[in-house]
């Protein structure tokens, strides 16, 4: 019993020490939504801080997690790799590698067939998206992945596989980008690709807590949150707006419209008030927490018509920055009257931005696909600080995560790289 209460201790003990130091990037965009405390992040990135570079088994968009000295990613081989010559759809299979965070050693990887019907191959979508941009979520109970129709798949940190939950069967020419996230003892899956649902799971056993309908074009990642009457909300961008839950029970909470067609990007919130980007005709929107029922009206604080497609915002200092997915170009919002205080194109030909950028120390680092990673300066002001570019052909989509002493790790479609901090 005292050796069992140790590690109980232990363990507790080691996910506060992850969370105090800005280590807890268990999860898409980490948990301070794309931002790290730490300060020795590197002023500029490229092979010349390149600590480690492993070769990946396949594609993917997906961001790494990390906990207790290891890295995970997923990546999808078999179909849909070569646009020329895309393939036969049943001959998709989806990998969950881990890695050694100091040596970047492939430690173990799993190999999950994927023959479920596919929607037709699109250069636009399939091409673009592939079929492993939702990235993991870790914890002391284990590894948590979303792989399409195929379901949620759990595994030990040994790569074992727990539990397999079927979250339905629904078909995109946009594979789903949607990345699971932890509450408590359950795993909370944005399933609107597969089933038009928000489902949590428990984490022991993969079994269904609650479900709700009407999730519908939401291609982003649920976020919980402390709302402005100090209780617990999931919020989750959906083809209209947001909506909000009770993450224990899933009872609806409140629904705020201002968002139109698809959504992909996530949600973000700061000081009880949600920001949220998206829809074809690009729209941002900020709405205060805690309210129910319709609170388009009484706690919509400002909707634009501007936005982004792909990339999420972060926010600093009172104001919203984020990437458009076309042109190159950065947006620096007012965060509280919604007023764009710049709308800057990076450089001419900087392409597209679908990483959410990364803040660290006052710095903002936008990740193109193709041309390279911009950082500027996070302040109303827009100021170019640095342009560099990896000796790496193939796309960078996958957001950027940060560990607690300034080291930095980003995915191509090659390659899992470990980037050093600044000396």
């Amino acid at each position: 019993m005292k050796i069992c209460i140790f590690l109980g201790l232990l363990i507790v003990t080691t996910v506060l020490s992850q969370v105090a130091n800005g280590q807890a990037w268990t999860q898409f965009r980490g948990s301070d939504f794309g931002r790290t405390a730490a300060t020795n992040v590197a002023k500029a990135w490229s092979d010349d801080v390149v600590e480690w570079k492993t070769p990946l088994p396949g594609r993917g968009a997906s961001s790494p997690v990390v906990f207790d000295g290891r890295v995970y990613v997923t990546a999808y081989t078999g179909y849909a790799v070569d646009a020329d010559q895309p393939g036969d759809p049943a001959e998709l299979v989806r990998h969950l590698m881990c890695l050694d965070l100091d040596s970047g050693e492939i430690l173990w990887q799993t190999v999950v067939p994927d023959d479920t019907k596919k929607d037709k191959y699109s250069t636009w979508g399939t091409a673009k998206a592939g079929y492993a941009s939702s990235s993991a979520a870790v914890d002391d109970s284990g590894v948590y992945v979303l792989f399409g129709s195929t379901g949620v798949i759990a595994y030990s940190h040994d790569g074992d596989e727990l539990w397999r939950t079927f979250c339905g069967d629904g078909i995109d020419q946009y594979p789903s980008g949607n990345s699971p996230i932890i509450y408590k003892d359950m795993v909370i899956i944005n399933a609107s690709y597969q089933s038009g649902d928000l489902i949590a799971l428990r984490k022991s056993d993969g079994s269904e807590v609650w479900r709700q309908s009407g999730i519908k074009e939401s291609w982003n990642t649920p976020i919980v949150y402390r709302s402005t009457k100090g209780e617990d909300e999931v919020a989750v961008a959906t083809i209209t707006g947001i909506k909000a839950f009770d993450p224990i029970t899933g009872e609806p909470r409140w629904q705020c419209e201002g968002l139109d067609d698809y959504v992909c990007p996530s949600a973000i919130e700061q000081d009880g008030i949600l920001y949220a980007l998206g829809g074809r005709s690009s729209k941002a929107m900020a709405v205060g927490s805690g309210g129910s029922g319709d609170v388009t009206e009484t706690d919509r604080l400002w909707l634009i018509d501007k936005g982004s497609n792909v990339s999420s915002p972060v926010y600093h200092d009172g104001h919203l920055y984020w990437g458009k997915d076309k042109g190159g170009v950065v947006y620096c919002l007012d965060a509280s009257t919604g007023e764009v205080v710049y709308q800057q194109r990076l450089k001419p030909g900087a392409g597209e931005i679908y990483a959410t950028p990364l803040l660290a120390q006052g710095r903002l680092y936008y990740v193109s696909r193709l041309k390279g990673v911009f950082v500027v300066a996070a302040q109303p002001e827009f100021k170019l600080l640095a342009h560099t570019k990896f000796e790496d052909d193939s796309s960078f989509s996958a957001s950027p995560a940060c560990l607690a002493e300034g080291a930095v790790l980003l995915r191509s479609d090659r390659f899992l790289y470990r980037l050093k901090s600044e000396e």
